[in-house]
């Protein structure tokens, strides 16, 4: 099969897949996804390893049985399926960068994606954020707005992290840093120090004359406070469709204490995913077996 050929030369040119915790929201709600690009290490008849997603230096833990679906990329070529996490991760044995491994099932079926949208497939579709982005003018004035965030999310956490939006709401215009024009990208994937965003031709030119960019995007219906941080630019790259994909990495130079925030939020993020998955299939599983 020709995917199978792709994911070992994947494999053997030390590539990187697209993971992401599958999430069926219920009808009406506007769930969220994050991508992670993670490493390949091997490919056996039987499964897939990879390295575990890491943000900031965390590990973003993900547990035994809990469903993903993974995108596979290469050249003009692009497969999503479904798989299962096997076991545990095998944290006592790391490879050269510290990175621990999980165990993919290898998938039974696959599907291979329309170049037109490549985020969505029969089975299962990923909802990708949009983020807003603000070229920022002094990057000093980021403290205000950051720990006016940091104390929102304080204040959602001590109520389960849910509930009413607007009980916790901060005047967002009121708390912004000194900025630029906004324009509004699609937050592609995360790694381990930053993120990939799609940039629209029209916006791209903000990408020339700028380097540090006021971000924020949100994570719903997990979180009620939105991701917000300092990003600055690290490459860019034109596609096929003239979309600018722009490599961000996360800057805390004027806030250090910032990045704990940003770190607990996307950890909390990939938990309640994990927790509201297992759920649905224990719910599941006793329906089945009253029937």
């Amino acid at each position: 099969m020709e995917w199978r050929r792709c994911l070992r030369q994947v494999c053997e040119r030390k590539g990187a897949l697209e993971i992401a915790v599958v999430r069926e929201y219920d009808e009406g709600e506007n769930g969220q996804h994050l991508v992670w690009r993670v490493r390949v290490l091997n490919v056996t008849d039987g499964e897939i390893v990879v390295e575990e997603p890491m943000t900031l230096g965390q590990v973003i833990h993900l547990e035994p049985g809990i469903e993903l679906v993974v995108i596979l990329v290469i050249g003009q070529n692009r497969w999503m399926f479904r798989t299962t996490i096997l076991a545990a991760p095998d944290r006592s044995r790391r490879d050269r960068r510290g990175a621990s491994t999980l165990r993919l099932a290898m998938p039974k079926s696959v599907e291979r994606c329309q170049r037109r949208n490549y985020y969505r497939f029969e089975t299962t579709g990923i909802s990708l954020p949009s983020v807003d982005v603000w070229p920022l003018l002094d990057p000093k004035s980021v403290l205000i707005a950051e720990r006016s965030y940091e104390l929102q999310f304080e204040q959602a956490e001590l109520t389960g992290g849910g509930g009413d939006r607007s009980e916790t709401a901060l005047d967002s215009d009121a708390m912004m840093p000194d900025v630029g024009p906004r324009f509004t990208a699609i937050l592609l994937n995360v790694g381990g120090g930053g993120m990939g965003l799609r940039v629209s031709p029209e916006d791209a030119q903000a990408l020339v004359s700028h380097k540090l960019f006021w971000i924020r995007f949100q994570l719903s219906p997990e979180l009620t406070t939105p991701v917000c941080a300092t990003t600055k630019l690290v490459h860019t790259h034109i596609d096929s469709t003239q979309h600018t994909y722009a490599g961000m990495a996360f800057d805390f130079s004027f806030n250090p204490g910032h990045q704990r925030m940003v770190v607990e939020q996307i950890c909390r993020f990939i938990e309640r995913q994990q927790r509201d998955q297992l759920k649905k299939m224990g719910a599941g599983a006793k329906r089945r077996k009253s029937a």
